[in-house]
């Protein structure tokens, strides 16, 4: 039982208090973010042209339907590189696809700010590397007992050499 000093077995310990901000620089820095905010931002680009008021819309006819579909698989492909970066490459590369197909089948690919948008996220989405994790270091002196002492595992040539029950013996001069 505690005996409300907070040293009995069933006392809590306060946990450290976390940063927010630490917690989100970790989770944008593990993922493409910049790639995939580029792409998020073209595709909205790209899609909200054609969702013009009525009277203008009216002018465009059925061709904004393909801008909006473009603009919103631009808009998945972004999201889907912040939370599965591991299908980096396949948003990447669907992105600059779609922002090339943008130029010409929508508003000049959203005034051409859509699709230059969209290239630039697509490449940095596709050339995005997770970092590898630093390894720890080796404790001082190399990790030998005692300290000092040269132990080395014995290597694949340090054995004599086996005979293989498929060959044949190797001759020796």
């Amino acid at each position: 039982m505690a005996d409300g000093t907070g040293t009995g077995p069933a006392a809590v310990r306060p946990r450290p208090r976390r940063h927010p901000w630490a917690a989100w620089r970790r989770w944008r820095k593990a993922r493409p973010f910049w790639g995939g905010l580029a792409t998020v931002l073209a595709g909205a680009e790209i899609s909200a042209i054609p969702l013009a008021p009525l009277k203008i819309m009216l002018h465009q006819g059925i061709a904004g339907i393909p801008s909006v579909l473009m603009g919103l698989v631009m808009v998945l492909m972004g999201l889907s590189a912040w939370f599965a970066p591991q299908y980096r490459a396949l948003a990447g590369v669907v992105t600059v696809m779609i922002a090339a197909a943008a130029l010409v089948m929508s508003n000049l690919g959203g005034f051409l700010f859509g699709t230059i948008l969209g290239v630039i996220g697509g490449g940095m989405v596709f050339a995005w590397q997770p970092v590898a994790p630093v390894p720890a270091p080796e404790p001082e002196g190399g990790g030998t007992w005692p300290p000092g002492a040269d132990v080395t595992p014995p290597g694949p040539h340090d054995a004599p050499p086996a005979h293989h029950p498929h060959l044949p013996p190797k001759e020796t001069r």
